[in-house]
């Protein structure tokens, strides 16, 4: 299972830990992720999605699951979060027209 969030892309960083005599050596930089189960309000289901802890705080801020994952681009979501996005504007769209 790869170390990157579902919602955002997010992924390992590289960068240097510096020694007290500033030797540099490589060091990764993992995303911190947590499996969590989200609701989606307009398909009435949950879904678990291993996301980052900043990509948790800026569902809350866009107001949910379907708010952030409608508006969010095709190329950082992963496949599962691109099927539920297919799902959500299906259904919304069928609520628009009847």
């Amino acid at each position: 299972m790869s170390r990157r969030c579902e919602l955002t892309g997010i992924g390992p960083m590289v960068g240097h830990h510096v020694s007290h005599s500033n030797v540099k050596t490589k060091r990764r930089f993992l995303p911190s992720l947590k499996k969590v189960k989200l609701a989606s309000e307009a398909l009435g289901q949950s879904y678990t999605l291993r996301i980052s802890n900043a990509a948790l705080r800026t569902l809350d801020y866009k107001g949910g699951l379907d708010a952030y994952i409608v508006k969010a681009g095709d190329e950082q979501l992963s496949p599962a979060a691109q099927k539920i996005k297919r799902q959500v504007k299906a259904k919304i769209a069928e609520l628009a027209a009847a």
